[in-house]
């Protein structure tokens, strides 16, 4: 059964991610499969810098992340044809990796791979609290923050389309105990397709 676990920026995936990891359950993070294919000497790295030019390739030969953002996320144009080069990579990688429990792809839905999992789980916070949170732990300004969830799908729309939604609105104990939950709901849900 094929599982993933998508959510709006700055809702907790990563730390649900890590609770779940604790919990016992193999977890793949498309962000973390991104950032390999931009490492030096990573796939994306030639398509990205001919399509964008050098100015976005740090000295180390990797892609200069923040440079690259700069550009993609006030050009819709620049950042459809930065997918078209990544979406296909991580794709790739992610159904080649059999191990894992969970993928965790932030951009499920503008990817349109949804029809390649069994069960969609969404990670879902107010959107204030969101703001609140880019601001806070990404130093994002309040233009900065709203830039990048205009650049995905609103999460109550996610929400709206997964199986399982979990609402992050309160502490990281209560994000803690819902992943308990969700690894009891799964469980079940996986023992009844047996």
């Amino acid at each position: 059964m094929r599982i993933a676990l998508t959510g709006g920026i700055a809702c907790g995936k990563s730390l649900f991610a890590k609770f779940l990891r604790e919990l016992g359950i193999q977890v793949i993070d498309a962000d973390d499969v991104v950032h390999e294919l931009e490492a030096p000497g990573g796939a994306a790295v030639p398509a990205i810098a001919a399509r964008f030019g050098q100015e976005v390739i740090a000295p180390d030969g990797g892609v200069d992340r923040a440079a690259l953002a700069a550009r993609v996320f006030k050009d819709a144009s620049a950042r459809a044809d930065l997918e078209a080069i990544i979406f296909p990579l991580v794709r790739s990688c992610l159904r080649e990796n059999k191990q894992s429990t969970i993928h965790i792809i932030p951009l499920l839905f503008e990817s349109h791979w949804e029809s390649d999992y069994d069960i969609l789980i969404c990670i879902a916070s107010p959107v204030d609290l969101q703001i609140a949170r880019m601001m806070t732990s990404r130093g994002y300004s309040r233009a900065h923050a709203e830039a990048r969830l205009a650049a995905q799908w609103p999460v109550a729309e996610k929400a709206a389309r997964c199986h399982y939604t979990v609402m992050n609105d309160s502490t990281p104990e209560h994000l803690r105990d819902e992943a308990q939950r969700l690894v009891v709901w799964l469980k079940e849900r996986i023992k009844d397709e047996c």
